[in-house]
C-alpha cells in the first residue's frame, strides 16, 4: 500500500500507462503524464468518479458497485458533490509496472494512491479555480485482492472495499508511514467499512 503526491493541476495522469502507451521521461520524473489541466470554466454538479476495470479480471465487481463504494467513502469523509477521482482495477502486471516505475519496487502490490492534495488529514480543502476538488487516482490489483481475501478469510468484495477505502483515505491526506498515523488510519478504515456494511451484505456483487 503506497501513496504518491501529484502536484496540481494535472488530472487522469495514469491513463497513458494503464492503457499501455509509453510515458515520456520528463513526465515520469514528476509522476505526471500528458493530460492537460481541466479548463478554468469546467464545473461539475455531481461527484465524478471515473472507473476503469481491465479486461480479463474474472469475477471482479462491476463499475456501478465500485462507484457506489467510492461515493460512500467520500460521503463518510464529508466530501461534497464537486469532487473528482479515478478508481482503476488492474492486473498484477500493471500494478507491478506502476510500482517499479514510480516507487522503485519491482513487485506487485495491492493498492497505490496518486494523490493531489498536500498535507495530512487535518488540512482544509480549498477548491481550485475550476471549482472541482481533484483528489487523484487509486489503482488496485484485483488478483492481489483475491489473494488477500483468501488469506484473511473474507470475501473478495470486502477486500476490494477495504483497498478502496485505504486508497481514498490516502487521497484525502491520511498517511501510514509512522505507527501512530497508521493506527489512526486503520481506525478510520474500520469505521468506514462498518458504515458501508449494507453494500457487502447484499451477497454477491453484480459481476462483469
Amino acid at each position: 500500500m503506497s501513496s504518491i503526491f501529484l502536484p496540481p493541476p494535472y488530472e487522469k495522469e495514469l491513463l497513458l500507462i494503464l492503457s499501455g502507451m509509453p510515458v515520456p521521461a520528463q513526465y515520469k520524473k514528476n509522476v505526471i503524464t500528458l493530460f492537460a489541466p481541466a479548463p478554468a470554466c469546467a464545473m461539475i454538479t455531481d461527484m465524478e468518479i471515473d472507473i476503469l476495470v481491465d479486461e480479463g479480471l474474472a469475477g471482479c465487481p462491476d463499475a456501478p458497485w465500485l462507484e457506489e463504494v467510492a461515493e460512500r467513502v467520500l460521503a463518510a469523509q464529508g466530501i461534497g458533490s464537486q469532487a473528482e477521482l479515478g478508481l482503476f482495477i488492474t492486473s498484477q502486471e500493471r500494478i507491478r509496472e506502476l510500482n517499479r516505475s514510480y516507487l522503485g519496487k519491482d513487485r506487485p502490490t495491492d493498492v497505490i494512491a496518486f494523490h493531489m492534495l498536500p498535507g495530512g488529514e487535518e488540512s482544509k480543502f480549498v477548491l481550485p479555480p475550476d471549482g472541482v476538488l481533484h483528489l487523484g487516482e487509486v489503482v488496485i490489483s484485483y488478483p492481489q485482492a483475491v489473494i488477500q481475501a483468501e488469506q484473511q478469510g473474507h470475501s473478495i468484495m470486502k477486500e476490494v472495499a477495504i483497498l478502496t477505502i485505504h486508497g481514498i483515505l490516502h487521497l484525502l491526506g491520511y498517511q501510514d508511514e509512522e505507527p501512530e498515523l497508521k493506527r489512526r488510519m486503520a481506525i478510520r478504515e474500520a469505521e468506514i467499512l462498518g458504515m458501508i456494511g449494507d453494500i457487502l451484505k447484499q451477497g454477491e456483487a453484480p459481476r462483469r
